[in-house]
């Protein structure tokens, strides 16, 4: 079985995991990056206009100084967790996804092949402050105080071009974010995850203590591989999990056998760890017992 590679392999990477097994990713484009991006911005700007029509209408029908200084104090506070913690939220989650790249089929990971940390998701982010929101600021508040400036005007538009077209510089198509955080965005290719599971795998039982050796994240890894079905990395992995869970292990090269197999440990364990997570307990990863 061959890994299914895009049309242009220049943009191929291969992941190798914290288990040494090396994983072809795609490196998403400029375009879908910048298309991701536009998405999420006009997200923001529907729920900045949302609430403030909202608190408007609040501040209408219960006129008072005291409820338009509560109203004002809301405003501005939902506007400051929405620029900051909009991307950080979504990308922070498993799936490393704000909804803009998931319409567009990409995803925030590490570079080096660990988990998606928490740190490295406010660094791209918090960058992004600097790359963009800090300039929009600057022509905002020049228009409120002064009208019209031209030389800001053509500093902040400079200012975000440099940024703006910093992944068209770069082979990984990295923005600055991404070089201080050490992370890739990459294609998600939209097809089922699981597909038709042979006999063998349909009639595969695992025991609570053999879906309990892995998490969240060997989860997220599991994903990749059964998604990329690269016959290296399907029979890595399928050794693996056997030798660490205590089964038996064949020799099928990453055959159809080995991907059963995966995808059979896939459906379980997911289904393990969403019944764990509604009694509130769930592993991050194999480091992190809850």
């Amino acid at each position: 079985m061959s890994a299914r590679m895009p049309k242009d392999a220049r943009r191929v990477r291969m992941l190798v995991t914290p288990e040494g097994v090396p994983l072809p990713l795609e490196i998403a484009d400029a375009g879908q990056r910048a298309g991701a991006f536009v998405l999420d911005m006009l997200i923001l700007l529907g729920s900045i206009i949302a609430i403030t029509v909202f608190l408007a209408f609040v501040a209408k029908s219960l006129p008072g100084r005291a409820v338009d200084r509560g109203v004002g104090l809301i405003w501005t506070i939902g506007l400051f967790l929405l620029r900051n913690f909009y991307f950080t939220w979504f990308e922070a989650r498993p799936r490393g996804q704000t909804p803009g790249k998931r319409a567009l089929g990409i995803r925030v990971i590490a570079r080096h092949g660990g988990r998606l940390t928490l740190d490295a998701v406010i660094a791209r982010n918090a960058l992004r402050e600097v790359e963009a929101f800090l300039p929009i600021m600057l022509m905002f508040a020049s228009f409120a105080t002064h009208g019209y400036d031209t030389l800001i005007l053509v500093f902040a538009l400079g200012w975000t071009a440099i940024f703006l077209f910093m992944p068209l510089m770069n082979r990984d198509r990295l923005r600055a974010g991404d070089l201080l955080a050490g992370t890739w965005v990459i294609r998600v290719p939209k097809r089922p995850l699981l597909p038709e599971l042979s006999a063998d795998a349909e009639e595969t039982v695992f025991t609570e203590a053999e879906l309990d050796a892995y998490g969240v994240f060997e989860l997220e890894t599991l994903e990749q591989v059964i998604r990329q079905a690269h016959a290296p990395a399907v029979a890595t992995v399928t050794y693996t999990i056997c030798q660490r869970i205590g089964r038996q292990h064949w020799s099928d090269d990453g055959g159809a056998r080995d991907l059963a197999f995966l995808q059979a440990y896939y459906a379980a364990l997911r289904g393990r760890l969403e019944q764990k997570l509604l009694f509130g307990k769930r592993r991050a990863d194999k480091h992190d017992r809850s």
